[in-house]
């Protein structure tokens, strides 16, 4: 996968400490979009000063970045990983690697703690239960929202996603959902980040993500219920869970 060409997006907040690690450990062939979403720390200065090629977008939010990384993306594979350094750029290529096999359509990497601090309580319990949820509107087998994730770029773009603020990640998986892409993912480590974290490292900023995700959720479910749904395809798993099965005959309803 040396010569596979990737572009892996990295929204940035103050992440100037954080990025000459996470841009270093992008493997060959994989290029860094550094999105500033408002950085006063000079993140932008630094993402340049190590080959980064940098994106400036002004509208506050996770999702706001997320898009202006897309758009200025060329690749026929896009990635997403925080700009904080708790996760490793260097284990995208089996991710990338599953998805230029066919084997699927979205790969996502499951965050597995590498040492105490690298997940906030409150955090991780929000995503366990966000995660319930996403199971029971979708019937994807995930344990976690993936953060760090690869796709072919035009396959993203046709998802047409709306989100600009922290619902962003979750609107992928159900918009991925009703085209019934096949989804999977796989375990990767997750270290306590450098710096201050803006959204899910507070309480508020989980509260806040929580609510963006919750009415996405709720969106979701009210659309399934005037629509047929693709059948949901996920890697290792034979059959939907009872929970997926109970919100389909919902749908049915």
């Amino acid at each position: 996968m040396v010569d596979m060409s990737v572009d892996v997006i990295l929204p940035c907040l103050d992440e100037a400490d954080a990025l000459p690690k996470v841009i270093g450990r992008l493997p060959d062939g994989y290029r860094a979009i550094v999105v500033d979403n408002g950085s006063t720390d000079g993140s932008a200065d630094v993402a340049r000063a190590h080959g980064a090629l940098v994106v400036t977008e002004p509208r506050k939010g996770f999702g706001s970045a997320c898009a202006a990384g897309v758009a200025a993306a060329t690749a026929e594979y896009v990635a997403f990983c925080d700009a904080d350094a708790s996760m490793d750029p260097a284990e995208l290529p089996p991710l990338v690697a599953r998805v230029a096999s066919g084997r699927v359509d979205l790969a996502l990497g499951r965050r597995v703690p590498t040492g105490p601090g690298a997940w906030a309580p409150h955090a991780r319990f929000a995503n366990r239960v966000l995660a319930v949820l996403m199971r029971r509107a979708t019937g994807y087998r995930l344990r976690d929202l993936g953060p760090m994730r690869v796709m072919r770029r035009d396959a993203l773009v046709a998802l047409d996603l709306q989100d600009r603020r922290s619902g962003y990640p979750l609107e992928m998986v159900l918009a991925a959902h009703a085209q019934g892409w096949r989804v999977d993912e796989s375990d990767i480590g997750y270290a306590q980040r450098i710096g201050d974290s803006k959204v899910t490292g507070t309480f508020r900023g989980t509260v806040n993500a929580v609510r963006d995700m919750s009415r996405l959720l709720r969106e979701y479910r009210q659309e399934a219920r005037g629509r047929v749904v693709a059948p949901a395809h996920v890697h290792h798993v034979a059959a939907p869970s009872p929970a997926a099965q109970s919100v389909e005959s919902e749908a049915r309803s």
